[in-house]
């Protein structure tokens, strides 16, 4: 069974997003589409709440297709993962990481 993982959040007050794209561009996203325990990753900006001029309650939306949840523990453990959970930490305030799969 596959599960996704859901990740939404906002970032950090005085954290600009252009630097966290930025970021995420040229460390997240590659370092971890290249885990063995990962299907795909990909992170979304949201733009605003359909049929509303509402903004969305996130800035951000990250979705991991996680192909073993066991290779993942693994995975995430190694010094690089570590490293990059870190840098996220500095930018994302409070994340919420939401496991799912489908019904």
């Amino acid at each position: 069974m596959t599960t996704t993982i859901v990740v939404l959040f906002n970032l950090k007050p005085g954290v600009s997003p252009s630097d966290y794209e930025q970021w995420a561009r040229t460390t997240d996203l590659p370092t971890v589409r290249n885990l063995n325990s990962i299907d795909q990753f990909s992170v979304l900006r949201t733009t605003g709440l359909l049929g509303s001029e509402v903004p969305a309650p996130y800035q951000y939306v990250e979705l991991l297709v996680v192909k073993d949840m066991q290779q993942l523990g693994a995975d995430v453990s190694s010094e690089t993962m570590q490293k990059v959970a870190a840098e996220f930490q500095q930018f994302a305030d409070n994340p919420q990481f939401m496991l799912t799969e489908i019904v």
